[in-house]
C-alpha cells in the first residue's frame, strides 16, 4: 500500500534521535545508552540501531542515533515501556549539564546506492 506522499505504508520506520550533550559526558552517556538500547533490541518490531558520534567536539549534536523498526506503532510501544522510560529519565537527570534528546520518526525520501 502506498501513502499519499508516495511511500510504502509497510516500509520500516526510521526513528532518529540527535543529542545535545557536553563532550566530557559522552563516554558515560554512551555506555548507559547501550544498556538502554539492549532493552529495545528484544522488543517486537526492532530491526537495528546505530549510534553515531561526532568527530568534532564543536558539533552541536554530539550523538545521532538511527534505528529501524518494522512500524511506528512498534517503536511507540517499545519507547512507552516503563523501564525504558525511567532509565531514559534517569540518564538526563544524572548529567552535570542538560542532555537534550530530539527524537522523531523519519521517512526515507531519497535513497542512493553505489552502482
Amino acid at each position: 500500500m502506498t501513502t499519499e506522499n508516495g511511500l510504502t505504508a509497510d516500509a520500516p520506520q526510521s526513528p532518529v534521535n540527535v543529542f545535545e550533550i557536553a563532550a566530557d559526558e559522552l563516554d558515560a552517556f554512551i555506555e548507559k545508552w547501550e544498556q538502554r538500547a539492549r532493552l529495545m533490541s528484544d522488543k517486537p518490531g526492532f530491526i537495528d540501531s546505530r549510534m553515531h558520534r561526532a568527530r568534532s567536539t564543536d558539533s552541536r549534536f554530539q550523538l545521532v542515533n538511527v534505528s529501524h523498526w518494522e512500524s511506528q506503532e512498534a517503536w511507540e510501544t517499545a519507547t512507552a515501556d516503563p523501564d525504558f522510560a525511567s532509565r531514559t529519565r534517569a540518564a538526563r537527570e544524572e548529567s552535570r549539564q542538560p542532555i537534550t534528546p530530539n527524537p522523531a520518526v523519519y521517512d526515507v525520501v531519497v535513497e542512493l546506492t553505489a552502482s
